[in-house]
């Protein structure tokens, strides 16, 4: 099965989820009007030096487990500790065993911005995001027609949520720079083999305009990924595995921000 497979298959499942059990929108955008404005996410992600969305997953359809019997508020913990500029929490509960609770959770825990990594298909989605006290959502270009990938773009900002748009191929980076995306992710993972490559950050960045926030997204092990993916150009990383995996995420935290 190729992860083109997957990615629609989730896609898929995530549909059906919200059809067969679909949330209680009126009720949550009456919870987000009560709700104070989240941690500026642009703020954290444009300070100087290096800054990292520092993630927690449990699973990838591509891993597999990746840490059993994770507590999100410990990795949380050490993350915030460590210094990262933002948070992302695995919402997607079959393929990765995430939840909102996860993302509740953290949010209501942890002072920096937190995102929502999810397959969003669906301006509802958006509305749990920020009713979980996230201050970002991922949207995947390659999961969206141009027209729902504006329409959700316009949405996460009347929510105050900064929308993380992924790319991989400068198809897509043109598409979500056109609908008017101010916070891109080049990811390197490849969606048909698997396969990770830096280069794909690299090849990308200069196309990548001055006041877009430019995420490196998958691939990043350790210190020298970063000190070579910041010869690009790129700032700001999003690192999942190699933090879920180490024996110390909060050291292995603070090695990848003092890198240079």
């Amino acid at each position: 099965m190729t992860r083109v497979d997957i990615l629609q298959r989730i896609l898929d499942e995530t549909r059906e989820r919200l059809r067969s059990a679909p949330p209680d929108e009126a009720a949550l955008r009456e919870q987000v009007a009560t709700m104070p404005p989240p941690p500026d996410a642009l703020a954290s992600l444009r300070a100087p030096g290096v800054r990292v969305i520092a993630e927690v997953k449990r699973q990838s359809p591509s891993a597999g487990i990746i840490r059993a019997g994770v507590d999100p508020l410990h990795f949380a913990r050490a993350y915030a500790n460590a210094g990262a500029a933002a948070i992302s929490v695995l919402t997607e509960p079959v393929r990765f065993g995430g939840s909102l609770a996860d993302l509740a959770s953290v949010a209501a825990e942890v002072a920096v911005p937190c995102l929502r990594k999810d397959f969003i298909v669906d301006a509802v989605q958006l509305v749990e995001a920020r009713a979980a006290g996230a201050s970002m959502a991922l949207l995947i270009v390659a999961a969206l027609e141009q027209r729902e990938l504006a329409r959700l773009l316009a949405e996460a900002q009347a929510l105050g949520l900064t929308a993380l748009v992924e790319v991989h191929t400068a198809d897509e980076l043109a598409r979500a720079l056109d609908a008017g995306a101010t916070v891109v992710g080049v990811n390197n993972r490849d969606l048909k083999t698997f396969q990770i490559d830096l280069a794909v950050c690299e090849g990308l960045r200069p196309s990548i305009p001055a006041g877009v926030v430019a995420i490196a997204e998958s691939g990043v092990t350790g210190p020298a990924d970063v000190a070579r993916l910041r010869r690009s150009g790129y700032d700001v990383f999003l690192v999942g595995q190699s933090l879920m995996t180490s024996s110390d995420p909060q050291a292995a935290l603070a090695a990848l921000i003092e890198a240079s």
